[in-house]
């Protein structure tokens, strides 16, 4: 597998996309991530979002409507694809409502989304199963943590998630909605320094 990445819009989102034997899966198309998109696939698959902010969102209509594609996002953050702040981008609508943890096949390549809300509703960070990689979304970052003080935001939700991840026994590389890459095992060293902010 490979992945391509690039910082887009002004609060440099990552968007990734990850190339499979049988075509791309885009993670989190940002602000004007089409046209690095279309640098980049050949046979784009899906969209995968990891949760509902619109700089996470923002081309995922344009996206899906370039490459007629399916757009995958937690249940919870349905919503938000709707921009119900006003932000300004088109909506979008989800073609698959992730519910649980359970393992998706998409074309061929197992995905797990880790439900850990408190930054929104339905955040999540995306496992490629099998790979020990893992999307973080605006959950982990290097060396941070997603905030907990926006709308629709939880901070007792958010202590909870970073509980959970905190025991988890296999390592993953992470690959953040924002900033440079970093590993599960150096982000749980700092957990318990951030839940003593809850």
């Amino acid at each position: 597998m490979q992945i391509t990445q690039q910082a887009c819009g002004p609060y440099m989102t990552n968007c990734y996309i990850l190339s499979t034997q049988k075509g791309e899966i885009i993670i989190d198309p940002g602000f004007e991530a089409l046209k690095f998109i279309k640098e980049h696939v050949k046979n784009p698959l899906a969209i995968l979002n990891t949760h509902g902010h619109c700089d996470h969102v923002w081309d995922n209509a344009k996206v899906k409507r370039e490459y007629n594609i399916p757009i995958y996002i937690h249940k919870n953050d349905e919503f938000m694809l709707d921009d119900p702040m006003d932000r300004g981008f088109e909506p979008s609508k989800a073609d698959f409502l992730v519910e649980d943890e359970n393992i998706l096949n998409i074309n061929g390549t197992e995905f797990k989304f880790h439900f850990l809300p408190g930054h929104t509703p339905g955040c999540t960070m995306i496992e490629v199963v099998g790979q020990n990689l893992m999307f973080s979304g605006d959950f982990l970052f290097y060396r941070s943590i997603g905030r907990w003080d926006f709308p629709f935001s939880n901070p007792e939700l958010m202590k909870e998630s970073l509980q959970k991840v905190l025991k988890y026994e296999n390592d993953f590389r992470l690959l953040p909605g924002h900033g440079k890459e970093t590993t599960l095992k150096a982000e749980q060293i700092h957990i318990p320094s951030w839940l003593r902010y809850f």
